[in-house]
């Protein structure tokens, strides 16, 4: 007889992994040489500034993730603080609870981590870690809170977060000098240790949100395939093309189905999203 139940669990737990691996790369974007790209004045973000989103797996929702800006002191400078949390939701979270909390306080001006904390809950799996950032000697203080550690590791220049690279490619990307199809690297810190990830510029594609019809920018993470994704091409990521640079969108092609996070609400932006209405010709609207 078939054991619906125990199918079911192996689903959903397989399902959630995906899922946090995925929510992570809705977070993790490029760190490469975008430093010159934009002047400081560009300010698609700031203080207050909410974004919520809701991961479908078909018709299923499964996850909720916030990510929020305020504003902090750390020895006594300025500084942004982005928060995001994770949590599974509804059948899901009966079969596999998440709670996952992340904190990443950055300088505005260059985005560059001074100090990140990672505080997680994943079926069963804790970890609870700070790490602080040297950019100057390029070197990260990692205190295992959990363990009662403290390591020392070498970085790589401009390192970035599991939060703040996000941030860093909404201020410093350009897309009049980069190519569509070219391809760069990921340099990040995240977990103690150095990682890179290849990550492909695809171009301009307009994508049907809740809001209306939004013009994005369109990114795509090298991945190889495997028992759960198709190969490359298999995630996807849209930023809004518009002075916020949101990312509104993330898609991961499976073997089986695939999964997506839409952006469900926003407040606090730093400019007004631009919503596509097409009448006998394309205009633009504010939201």
């Amino acid at each position: 007889m078939i054991n619906y139940k125990i199918i079911l669990t192996n689903f959903v737990v397989l399902k959630m992994k995906i899922i946090n691996l995925y929510l992570q790369v809705l977070l993790i974007s490029t760190n490469f040489a975008f430093s010159q790209l934009q002047t400081n004045n560009f300010k698609p973000f700031k203080a207050g500034e909410s974004l919520e989103y809701i991961v479908h797996y078909g018709i299923f929702n499964a996850s909720y993730a916030s990510l929020k800006l305020s504003e902090e002191t750390i020895n006594d400078s300025s500084v942004i603080l982005a928060s995001g949390y994770g949590k599974t939701i509804g059948l899901a979270r009966l079969f596999f609870k998440v709670e996952d909390y992340y904190s990443s306080y950055f300088k505005q001006d260059k985005v560059q981590p001074v100090l990140f904390k990672r505080n997680i809950y994943e079926g069963g799996y804790t970890k609870n870690l700070e790490v602080e950032f040297d950019q100057n000697n390029n070197k990260a203080i990692v205190n295992n809170i959990k363990k009662q550690t403290t390591e020392v590791f070498e970085t790589k220049n401009n390192v970035q977060d599991l939060i703040s690279a996000l941030y860093y490619l909404r201020k410093n990307f350009s897309e009049e000098e980069t190519q569509i199809g070219e391809e760069f690297k990921i340099n990040m810190f995240y977990d103690s240790k150095n990682r890179e990830l290849p990550l492909k510029y695809q171009g301009r594609e307009v994508i049907k949100s809740k809001f209306g019809k939004i013009e994005c920018l369109k990114f795509m993470p090298t991945t190889n395939r495997s028992r759960i994704f198709k190969g490359e091409g298999s995630i996807t990521i849209w930023l809004t093309n518009d002075k916020n640079r949101i990312p509104i969108r993330v898609q991961a092609d499976l073997l089986v189905g695939s999964i997506k996070a839409d952006l469900e609400k926003f407040s606090g932006v730093a400019n007004p999203l631009q919503i596509i209405i097409e009448n006998w010709w394309k205009e633009y609207c504010q939201y």
